[in-house]
């Protein structure tokens, strides 16, 4: 943490949409690959902060309000928890909301 951009600790975490493309067949981006354990925690911490006031829950309602399933939200909270965490690592700093 703290030593990648975001995109890079988001596949490391397997957080990332990855490509399932084959010559000129275009296929659907999913999430795969990367660490389990820290993916399943992350998981669980996004879920968690649906139980608070936060910014992130915002940031959930707004992604459901834009018509986004509920599950694929939830991979994006954990996501931009993941890159939030790494900003901080990266800069030193305290997160405020």
């Amino acid at each position: 943490l703290g030593r990648r951009s975001g995109k890079q600790i988001a596949t490391l975490a397997g957080l990332a949409p990855l490509n399932n493309d084959s010559g000129l067949r275009r296929g659907q981006r999913s999430i795969r690959g990367g660490r389990r354990r820290v993916r399943q925690a992350l998981y669980m911490a996004a879920v968690a902060s649906l139980r608070t006031q936060s910014p992130l829950n915002a940031f959930y309602h707004r992604l459901r309000q834009a018509g986004k399933p509920p599950k694929p939200a939830l991979v994006a909270l954990a996501r931009k928890l993941l890159v939030t965490i790494n900003a901080i690592m990266k800069t030193r700093t305290s997160f405020a909301t």
